[in-house]
């Protein structure tokens, strides 16, 4: 059982606006919680508060249903993997990751077979002498994984661990550390501002803007029902476009379209990039940006004043009037001064 529960947890540095403002959430036992946005949010923060390296402000942490607040660090039976690996540069990969079986006075047997065991488990035995300068960015990465596997704690803590690594080298990680959570099956809280990172390893996703949730679900319904514009913008590409509604009905650079919602006066309506090609009001539309990703391209150009971008297959022709196909069903509606979805 490894649960982690916030309530009413609050931040605040030198008694000034709140970092963290009044969260509440339950993380439940074995589940891979991401907790994504922006720089800034205080997601890093919520980290540093559960594994006891800085004081909550007011509230409560518990783990497995036992307060924490007080607790030391030490007695958390927390694992830490920080952005910058934080591995000690005299001690060689072995020494790194027995680092705390050594302080928990484990015997010299216990921990060699620990450290081989976890070695064996991210292929580090052949680098098990070398110091952390003699290693790649990968390297490092795993060992610092080693160093907080091999203690078996109740919770893994990682803070944006992957951001260091090159584009390829961070998809393997990903699927590297999904399956180690498959396999140890703990609970783990990762904080990422990458969306790709949250949509492809969450059990859940918790989106965060100045210190406060903005909503806490699985990626499916984050990606599909986003409950304000925010996360809307945050997860995927979501165009926003100004539209004023009256009798249900709406322009988008002079073409109408209707929709079932009792919905007047000013709207923002919201469109997601790979949804601009797929209905049955056709806009004719020059981007004036193209961008290739490999496997598609993104256009860009504006919609009643709005900048928006869709996404279409390869064999557009850069200068090429482009054809939009726009459905009502596809959009969004959000409320113009709350941002709330309607």
């Amino acid at each position: 059982m490894s649960s982690v529960v916030l309530k009413n947890l609050v931040k605040s540095y030198d008694g000034k606006k709140n970092v963290i403002d009044n969260i509440n959430l339950e993380i439940k036992d074995k589940e891979f919680i991401v907790l994504v946005g922006s720089s800034g949010c205080g997601k890093s923060t919520i980290l540093r508060l559960i594994a006891g390296l800085e004081d909550i402000t007011s509230g409560d942490i518990l783990i497995d249903d036992e307060i924490v607040n007080k607790t030391h660090p030490k007695d958390r039976d927390i694992a830490f993997v920080f952005q910058s690996y934080a591995l000690y540069p005299h001690m060689s990969v072995f020494d790194n990751i027995a680092f705390g079986l050594k302080m928990r006075k484990y015997d010299k047997k216990i921990i060699k077979e620990k450290v081989n065991e976890v070695a064996k488990a991210l292929n580090l035995e052949d680098l098990l002498e070398r110091k952390p300068k003699q290693l790649s960015g990968g390297q490092r990465q795993r060992v610092a994984l080693g160093r907080a596997i091999v203690r078996n704690p109740k919770v893994f803590l990682m803070d944006e661990p992957l951001s260091n690594l090159d584009a390829n080298l961070r998809v393997h990680m990903r699927s590297e550390i999904k399956k180690l959570h498959s396999r140890l099956r703990t609970t783990f809280i990762y904080v990422t501002h990458d969306q790709t990172e949250a949509l492809t390893m969450g059990d859940r996703i918790v989106v965060l803007d100045k210190g406060k949730i903005q909503q806490a679900d699985t990626p499916e319904v984050i990606y599909n029902k986003p409950c304000n514009k925010f996360v809307a913008g945050f997860i995927g590409q979501m165009n926003f476009i100004d539209v004023n509604i009256n009798n249900q009905c709406f322009e988008i650079e002079g073409h109408t379209f209707k929709t079932d919602k009792q919905i007047k006066g000013a709207v923002c309506v919201g469109i997601r990039a790979e949804k601009m090609t797929v209905g049955d009001v056709t806009l004719s539309i020059i981007p004036e940006i193209v961008e290739m990703t490999g496997g598609e391209r993104i256009l860009y150009f504006y919609l009643n004043n709005c900048r928006c971008c869709a996404k279409v297959p390869l064999d557009y022709k850069i200068g090429e009037t482009v054809e939009l196909r726009l459905s009502v069903n596809n959009m969004y509606f959000f409320d113009k001064e709350s941002g709330v979805v309607i």
